[in-house]
């Protein structure tokens, strides 16, 4: 009999035996790739993460008791049995359930997740609150071996080891190498040191020898540091969570649901911080994606039988930056490339390959990668910082203080601005534009196709100053029948010329202009087309142009959220002149999760979105 169907919450899933929970994993693992094979979604790390999620909940009271998922990747398992099993086909689809954890979606996620690094600083909160408030709800965390890089986990664990809250974190590792014997020994010595025996025994023996005269406390320093030694020998990976308050408990099989429960049941009951090491396989029960994790991380639907993808992908701007950054870097040995963990995703693994002593992957930390790209340019390289617009974020103060303040010659690349579509909430890149645009010194080009793209990237690596892409997660086409002419620092382009109105596009934003400037000048309206390139600087000169000879009526178009972005600049500019601007833009809101070019459509930032536009800047003059 299956028993997944049979799990409505983790109330049923605790009436189970240790048996049937084995058996219910491998159902769980069936449906997660029978669905993401149809829409997609993280796959790898998902799969890797099923018995220690069952184990979670198994022991835990949820909703009551706190269970948070770093960054989110891995909560697949999480939503199947927390209610949301029928919802589960629905996954980042348009009206669907998210791909991460979201608070507007189930009592059971605690917080809206899609950023590594911060469930620790949460747990840490949430414990410290339960006190402050006289709670007694459990707090647990997962967090995976990658996102433990991240220096805001480090700096959590610090305060949470010193403040002795009781809260679990469990550090789902994937990548490290644990010899068998290390491993069993580890887990002997994990279950002796977690018991309540040994624990009773321990504070006895610390007060008895404590009290002895005279060499009590010394004899007990010396005991201690001679126990630490031990471990130090026997258990290297542990000694470090220890020494910052932590008991460690592992390294242990994170696929063993029964040795996990008893582990977390003694967690429980030691009323301490606690962290519990579990080594997990990435990809498990599906061939390709245990082969090869890194590309099953976020996989497109797929055939199961072979794992090939169901659509071929057209040629991105990713890789059209990845091929030109390495035909730079051939002619310009001063060209270094950084990555933060998105070696693959920003299109920077042919480069990895080819110049491996001038390419860099830090990790999930990005503050560091942006100050290690500052350092670089100090001394005389040219360094290339490739990161999701949406995790570039969490560098604004070194962009601004260690490379804009320094006026430093760094190319900042944000990959994945504007809509990203399926990932949703928590990795939309729609507020690039406004947060570079504080940046004194800074040049930000926004390239409308590939040609382009190249154009620009030879220009900003020609310059003495630091200087910004973004483009999105889509297609590099081709305006064909639009030649681009070499890239002025600052000007735009007037690609389309009419009198009637001026259309300025930023970015990729150009092609639905184009095609609303054609489908108007079908109906007598002919329209200026403007390619701005610049965000900042603006082409102040070109704008008033614009507002002069097209009939003061102008429309902005931008990929960005509408506060302090492309738009709200161009109306500064415009504020003396006589004329009327619309601005059209992405809401000043968290925009959720869908198909990118559906949103558009919803947001008017295409083609019919342009035509609407221009009709209501005609009908307010009448």
């Amino acid at each position: 009999m299956r028993l997944l169907p049979t799990i409505d919450s983790p109330a049923d899933l605790r009436r189970l035996n240790l048996d049937e929970l084995d058996q219910l994993a491998g159902e769980i693992r069936e449906y997660i790739i029978e669905t993401v094979a149809e829409t997609g979604g993280h796959l790898a790390a998902s799969l890797g993460a099923v018995e220690l999620t069952l184990a979670l909940h198994y022991v835990l009271d949820t909703p009551a008791d706190k269970l948070i998922f770093d960054v989110g990747h891995q909560c697949y398992t999480h939503k199947i049995i927390t209610g949301r099993r029928e919802q589960f086909a629905t996954l980042r689809q348009n009206g669907g359930i998210s791909g991460f954890c979201n608070r507007d979606e189930s009592e059971y996620d605690v917080y809206t997740s899609g950023h590594a690094s911060d469930s620790l600083s949460l747990a840490l909160g949430l414990a410290s609150a339960r006190r402050l408030n006289g709670g007694s709800y459990r707090v647990a965390t997962v967090i995976g071996d990658g996102a433990l890089t991240g220096g805001m986990a480090f700096e959590a664990m610090n305060q949470a080891g010193d403040s002795g809250e009781p809260m679990i974190v469990v550090l789902n590792d994937n990548e490290m190498s644990i010899n068998g014997n290390v491993g069993a020994l580890s887990r002997r010595l994990s279950r002796l040191r977690s018991g309540r025996s040994y624990n009773r025994a321990k504070d006895s023996t610390r007060k008895v020898v404590e009290s002895l005269p005279v060499v009590g406390r010394p004899l007990y320093r010396f005991i201690s540091r001679s126990k630490s030694a031990l471990k130090k020998m026997l258990v290297p990976g542990g000694i470090f969570f220890e020494e910052i308050g932590f008991v460690y408990l592992g390294p242990i099989d994170g696929h063993d649901i029964p040795t996990i429960i008893d582990l977390l049941q003694q967690a429980v009951e030691m009323n301490k911080p606690v962290l519990l090491h579990l080594r997990t396989v990435k990809g498990k029960g599906y061939g390709p994606a245990q082969t090869q994790p890194d590309k099953w991380h976020g996989a497109v639907p797929f055939n199961i039988g072979d794992g090939s993808p169901k659509v071929n992908g057209k040629r991105s701007f990713t890789a059209s930056f990845g091929e030109r950054i390495c035909q730079l870097a051939e002619n310009d040995p001063r060209i270094c490339a950084i990555s933060a963990a998105m070696t693959e995703g920003t299109g920077l693994q042919q480069f990895a390959k080819r110049f491996p002593e001038r390419f860099y992957d830090t990790g999930i930390t990005e503050q560091h990668a942006a100050g290690l790209a500052a350092g670089l340019a100090l001394g005389g390289m040219r360094p290339v910082l490739a990161v999701y617009s949406t995790f570039l974020q969490r560098a604004y103060d070194q962009l601004l203080e260690d490379i804009c303040l320094q006026k430093l010659p760094v190319v900042i690349v944000a990959d994945r601005a504007g809509i990203v579509g399926s990932d949703g909430s928590s990795h939309q890149g729609e507020f690039d534009v406004s947060y570079f645009r504080t940046m004194p010194g800074l040049t930000l080009l926004c390239p409308s196709d590939e040609e382009e793209q190249k154009l620009m990237l030879d220009y900003a690596f020609s310059q003495d100053e630091p200087c910004a892409l973004r483009w999105p997660r889509s297609s590099a086409f081709s305006l064909s029948g639009h030649p681009h002419p070499a890239v002025e620092q600052g000007r735009g382009v007037i690609l389309r010329e009419g009198g009637a109105m001026a259309v300025v596009a930023l970015g990729v934003m150009l092609a639905p202009a184009l095609e609303a400037a054609e489908e108007l000048a079908r109906k007598g309206m002919a329209v200026r087309v403007v390619d701005a390139r610049f965000a900042a600087p603006l082409d102040a000169e070109l704008l008033r142009d614009c507002a002069k000879k097209c009939s003061g009526r102008i429309i902005t178009i931008e990929e960005n959220v509408a506060a302090g972005g492309f738009g709200e600049a161009c109306r500064a500019v415009l504020g003396n002149e006589d004329c009327r601007v619309v601005s059209l833009s992405l809401p000043d809101s968290f925009l959720p999760h869908g198909c990118r070019e559906d949103m558009l459509h919803e947001y008017g930032l295409d083609k019919e979105g342009v035509m609407r536009a221009a009709e209501r800047l005609l009908t307010d003059e009448e």
